[in-house]
C-alpha cells in the first residue's frame, strides 16, 4: 500500500502545475445524437484559441463502437445543434456563417451542404417534424411584423439606426439578463421546408417560449407531425410570476390549447412519447418559486388528465427521455454532488438507478440499452462514454484530452463530510494543490456556490483546477440551500439567506482550519451571485478569512429589488418586497459597514441586470470609504456570467493576483500589471 501511494504520489510529480493556459488547450465534447438506425453517433467539439479570446466549435461524426471518428462540418463560424434526418443521410444543423443563426443541411456521402433557412431575425433552437417537413424554432421578433422576415428586418433596422438612441417601457420585464425587449418577443417560428414558408405559430405579446435558466428548448412536435407543444407564460406580470403553462397548437395554426391552467406553478419541458399517448413534462406546485421540486408529470392526450410520476423521488428531474417503448423515462438529476441516471417506469412509479454515481451532462439511449453520454469528474474533463444499461460497464469513447491529461496534473476531488448548523451533514469537496505534500500547510480558499439553489458537484470546472495548480488547497461545499440534498434541505434557504447557510459555511471554515496541511491563518473565500452576497455577508458577520472575491455581489437589498428584472425570486426567497418584509434589512450586508475589514476583490458586468453592477458599486464606495483594500473589475460587455473566452482568463487571473497578495500561494501567479500593459483591460 506504501509502495502504490509513493507510486502516485510520483506520477503527479512528473506532471506540470495546471495554469489558465491549460483551461484553453482543453477540448469540450457536446452531446451525442444518435443516428435513426442506432450506427453512428453526431457530435460537437469545441475548441478555444486564448490569444485570439475566441471559440471554436466543429460537428463530428463516428461509429457507435467508437471508431472512425472523423470531424465533418467546421468553417470560420461555429457549427453547432446537429439533427439527424429520418433517412440516416444527411444532417441538419445551425450556424453563424451568415452572421445570424441559420440551419443548413449536410449531405454525408457527398460532403455537400446546403442553406435551409434565411430568417432575418436568426434561428434558434430549431426542432425538426418528425416527417422531416417542417423545422420549429424560436425568434426574438417584432410581434406586429410575425413571420415576415422582410417586415423584422426593416423594423429592426429602424430601431437600432434611428436617429433617438432610447428604451420606452410600459410594464416590467422590458429587460432580462443582458438585453433590453425593445419591442421584440421570442416567438415560435414554422417552416415549411418544401414551400419555403414562415408561419408564426405563437401571435401576441406573450413570450413563446419563455427563458429557461439552464437551456433546454421549450417546444416539441407531436410523433404524427400535426401538433406542437409550447411553453408560455400568459399571467399579466411575468417578472413577478413563474406560471408557465403548456399550450397545444395545430401546425396548420388555429387558437392554441392550454393544457396546465389548473396549475398556478411552473409547467414545462414537454415531450411527447413515442406512440403519441402521453406527453411528458416537468412541475412545479408552489406559485413564484422557481426552485421548487421539478417533478415528471405524464398528460393523457386522450382523456385530458395529468399525473405526477415522481412524487416518490425527493429531487429535482433534470434532462429527461422516453424509452423507445414509451413505458418509462429516463432521466438525470442532481444528487448529492452528481448528475446519475434515472429510469422511471410509468405504469409502477417505481425509480431505478441505472449509471451508479456520475456526473452526467447529456446522454442518449439506443434500442438495445446502450447508454451514450457525456460525463466528467473534477479530475477528468469532458468525454463520452457507452455503457450497457443498468450500472454496466463503461467504455471511454474519445480522447480528445488525452495528452494533456498525461502531462499536466489535472487534481481529483476528495469528499468530506461537516455537521452543519442543524447538525445534518453537508458534504465538501477539496481538491489539494499541485505536488501536495501532506507534511507541509498550504493556503486554502473556499469557494461558495451562487444559485443560491443549486449544488457544486464531483465535475470538471476551471476554478477546481486553476487554484490548486498555483499552491492552494481548494474548498467548494454545499450548504443549505443546495440541490441534490432532499427538498427540505433546499427549500431551507429561502427567507434564511445570512442564518443557516452562513452557520454552515462557519463550521465547514471550522472543519478546514483543522486539517493538518491547511494553513489557518492564510484562509481566503470567493463566491459567485448568491456566492459573492456570502462572501459581503462574510465581510458583515467574520473576520475568518484574510481576503475576500465577490462576484457579482449582492450588496443592499433593498436596492436590489428595483434593480433586478426577475422579481419572482426576492419577492420569494425575501418573503416580499422591501417594504413590508424586514428580511431586506435583516440580511442585507451593507447594514453592517461599522463591521467590515476584510480586503475584497470586486467582480462585475455592466450588462448585467439580474444582478445589477450597481451593487457593486455601491459595495466598492463603501469599502475605499472605509479605507479597506479593495479593487473592483467591471466587465464592460458581459452580463451576469462573464464570457468564457474574452473573460474568464481575467477572472482568474484577478483572483490569482488578489489570494497570491494576501494569501502567499506558490507559484506566483500571472501578472495583472502584465495584462493591463497587453490592453487586456483598462485599470483607472
Amino acid at each position: 500500500m506504501l509502495l502504490l501511494s509513493i507510486a502516485f504520489v510520483q506520477v503527479y510529480a512528473e506532471k506540470k502545475a495546471f495554469s489558465i493556459e491549460d483551461l484553453y488547450k482543453i477540448q469540450n465534447v457536446g452531446s451525442p445524437v444518435l443516428s435513426p438506425d442506432g450506427s453512428q453517433i453526431a457530435f460537437t467539439l469545441t475548441r478555444y484559441t486564448l490569444e485570439k479570446g475566441k471559440s471554436l466549435t466543429s460537428i463530428w461524426l463516428m461509429d457507435a463502437n467508437a471508431k472512425n471518428q472523423v470531424e465533418i462540418i467546421v468553417g470560420d463560424k461555429s457549427c453547432y445543434n446537429p439533427i439527424w434526418a429520418k433517412n440516416g443521410k444527411s444532417l441538419y444543423y445551425s450556424s453563424t456563417e451568415d452572421e445570424t443563426s441559420q440551419v443548413y443541411l449536410y449531405n454525408i456521402a457527398d460532403k455537400s451542404t446546403k442553406k435551409i433557412t434565411d430568417f432575418s431575425m436568426g434561428v434558434n433552437d430549431p426542432v425538426l417534424s418528425p416527417d422531416n417537413k417542417l423545422i420549429a424554432f424560436s425568434a426574438e421578433v417584432y410581434p406586429e411584423c410575425g413571420a415576415d422576415s422582410k417586415a423584422n428586418a426593416l423594423t429592426d433596422s429602424l430601431a437600432t439606426n434611428g436617429p433617438t438612441q432610447a428604451y420606452m417601457a410600459d410594464k416590467l420585464l422590458f429587460r432580462h439578463w443582458t438585453d433590453y425587449a425593445a419591442g421584440k418577443c421570442s416567438h415560435i417560428i414554422l417552416y415549411d421546408i418544401e414551400n419555403q414558408s414562415y408561419t408564426d405559430m405563437t401571435p401576441g405579446n406573450y413570450a413563446s417560449p419563455i427563458f429557461m435558466l439552464g437551456g433546454g428548448i421549450g417546444y416539441n412536435f407531436s410523433p404524427d407531425s400535426k401538433e406542437l407543444c409550447y411553453i408560455s407564460n400568459h399571467d399579466e406580470h411575468p417578472e413577478a410570476s413563474t406560471n408557465s403553462d403548456l399550450f397545444l397548437v395545430s401546425v396548420t395554426g388555429g387558437e392554441a390549447v392550454n393544457i396546465t391552467s389548473d396549475n398556478k406553478a411552473w409547467d414545462g419541458s414537454p415531450t411527447y412519447s413515442p406512440d403519441g399517448k402521453y406527453i411528458a413534462y416537468r412541475k412545479q406546485l408552489i406559485p413564484g418559486y422557481e426552485s421548487d421540486l421539478f417533478r415528471l408529470t405524464i398528460y393523457d392526450r386522450q382523456t385530458g388528465k395529468s399525473t405526477m410520476i415522481s412524487e416518490k423521488f425527493d429531487n429535482w428531474v433534470n434532462d429527461y427521455k422516453w424509452s423507445n417503448d414509451a413505458k418509462s423515462i429516463y432521466f438525470l438529476s442532481e444528487v448529492v454532488g452528481r448528475q446519475p441516471l434515472y429510469k422511471i417506469d410509468i405504469a409502477t412509479q417505481k425509480i431505478t438507478p441505472m449509471s451508479g454515481e456520475k456526473t452526467i451532462s447529456s446522454f442518449e439511449i439506443d434500442k438495445k440499452d446502450n447508454l451514450y453520454f457525456t460525463a466528467s469528474t473534477t479530475g477528468k474533463p469532458t468525454a463520452m462514454y457507452k455503457m450497457k444499461l443498468p450500472l454496466g460497464n463503461e467504455e471511454q469513447m474519445t480522447n480528445f484530452n488525452e495528452e494533456l491529461e498525461n502531462t499536466v496534473d489535472i487534481r481529483p476531488a476528495d469528499t468530506m463530510w461537516v455537521a452543519g448548523s442543524d447538525g445534518k451533514k453537508l458534504e465538501v469537496f477539496l481538491v489539494k494543490p499541485h505536488n501536495f505534500d501532506p507534511s507541509k500547510k498550504y493556503p486554502l480558499v473556499m469557494n461558495v456556490h451562487g444559485g443560491p439553489q443549486s449544488q457544486w458537484m464531483n465535475s470538471f470546472r476551471g476554478d477546481w483546477q486553476v487554484y490548486p495548480g498555483a499552491g492552494y488547497v481548494l474548498a467548494y461545499p454545499n450548504p443549505h440551500g443546495s440541490t441534490g440534498y432532499g427538498q427540505e434541505y433546499t427549500r431551507a434557504i429561502s427567507g434564511d439567506w445570512g442564518g443557516k447557510p452562513f452557520e454552515d459555511l462557519m463550521k465547514v471554515t471550522d472543519a478546514l482550519a483543522n486539517l493538518s496541511y491547511v494553513d489557518s491563518t492564510r484562509m481566503g473565500a470567493m463566491g459567485w451571485s448568491y456566492g459573492g452576497y456570502m462572501m459581503n455577508w462574510f465581510q458583515a458577520k467574520t473576520k475568518r478569512f484574510k481576503c475576500l472575491a465577490s462576484m457579482m455581489g449582492l450588496y443592499d437589498l433593498r436596492s436590489m429589488w428595483g434593480t433586478t428584472e426577475e422579481l419572482w425570486f426576492p419577492n420569494f426567497d425575501l418573503q416580499g418586497q422591501p417594504w413590508n418584509s424586514d428580511l431586506y434589512k435583516k440580511f442585507s450586508p451593507s447594514e453592517y459597514v461599522e463591521n467590515f475589514a476584510t480586503p475584497t476583490l470586486i467582480v462585475t458586468g455592466q450588462l448585467d441586470f439580474r444582478v445589477s453592477y450597481t451593487q457593486s458599486l455601491q459595495y466598492f464606495s463603501t469599502l475605499q470609504t472605509l479605507g479597506i483594500p479593495s479593487r473592483i473589475i467591471i466587465l464592460k460587455n458581459d452580463g451576469h456570467w462573464p464570457n468564457n473566452v474574452k473573460s474568464m482568463p481575467l477572472y482568474y487571473d484577478a483572483h490569482l493576483d488578489w489570494f497570491h497578495k494576501y494569501l502567499g500561494g506558490d507559484p506566483a501567479p500571472y501578472d495583472v500589471e502584465k495584462l493591463v500593459k497587453n490592453q487586456i483591460f483598462t485599470k483607472e
